[in-house]
């Protein structure tokens, strides 16, 4: 495990493949962690590609700041440029999960030019998702964002309720007592449920964006969903190909939500089949 540094914090990420290998940035969601990639990244890193998986802000013991604020998409997008800047890299694909993928929506129009293509793994547009509140029944599987927001109980929830929650959407159970595992260590769960409690806040205050500069079409992008996602409907999934006139693919696996772990072949080959038609060597 390596360190990088980002506003002042220290995250952690893991490395797989040769140095000179084509980049690939994987993004984890909540309430994983970079091992959610881990074959994944063996698959990719195989294949002579170079593989980068950070701990995102809140679940990097280093990077655990305190109050709501500090979990802001605009801090969240910083931490993945200081990555690429740590690493010599001018530009990376990048492939997020959950919200990792809700994270690399925002980095597409933030930082474009620094994005060589993007593939998200089952996190719809944010745009579809709105539509999808009025139009599916994608509001009654959304219930837990609001309970989310609660303060207190939902932290009881992560550190002995999690395993048997995540492991009824389809998540093997061993992953998903590892990941209330690591809800116990100090600060993790206030923190990973700082990035829904700020996103609440954000709806209703959009955060100041800085400045673009350089490349500003956005990057090739792909969207890869689980034909039973337990936390999204058909119908918002379906709609992104909408929002998102320009895919370069969207492509349904015959899974769950938590595909890097459960079909981590199906998803390493949808990843090559994005970053080898949009490789920069």
């Amino acid at each position: 495990m390596h360190t990088f540094t980002s506003d002042s914090l220290t995250l952690q990420v893991t490395e797989h493949g040769p140095e000179d290998g084509e980049p690939i940035v994987l993004l984890h969601g909540f309430p994983q962690d970079s091992t959610s990639w881990t074959a994944v990244a063996e698959i990719l890193a195989e294949a002579g590609f170079r593989v980068l998986a950070p701990n995102l802000r809140g679940y990097s013991p280093g990077a655990r700041p305190s109050g709501r604020a500090a979990y802001g998409s605009n801090q969240l997008v910083s931490d993945v440029v200081a990555l690429f800047d740590a690493k010599g890299l001018d530009t990376a694909h990048v492939v997020g999960h959950d919200w990792g993928g809700a994270l690399l929506w925002t980095l597409r129009k933030t930082h474009p030019h620094r994005i060589a293509s993007a593939t998200v793994i089952s996190t719809p547009h944010p745009a579809a998702l709105a539509w999808s509140f009025t139009h599916s029944t994608q509001a009654l599987r959304s219930w837990y964002i609001a309970a989310i927001a609660l303060p207190a109980v939902p932290e009881l929830f992560l550190r002995h309720r999690l395993a048997q929650f995540i492991g009824s959407t389809g998540l093997p159970a061993d992953r998903a007592q590892y990941y209330q595992n690591r809800m116990q260590e100090p600060g993790a769960a206030t923190a990973t449920l700082n990035w829904y409690r700020q996103m609440m806040i954000e709806q209703i205050r959009p955060p100041q964006r800085p400045v673009r500069v350089g490349k500003t079409a956005p990057p090739p992008t792909a969207y890869v969903w689980g034909s039973s996602d337990a936390f999204y409907t058909r119908a918002v999934a379906e709609r992104t190909s909408h929002v998102v006139r320009d895919l370069t693919f969207s492509e349904e696996i015959e899974g769950g939500h938590w595909l890097p772990e459960t079909h981590p072949a199906e998803l390493a080959a949808a990843i090559r089949r994005q970053v080898e038609s949009n490789a920069s060597r």
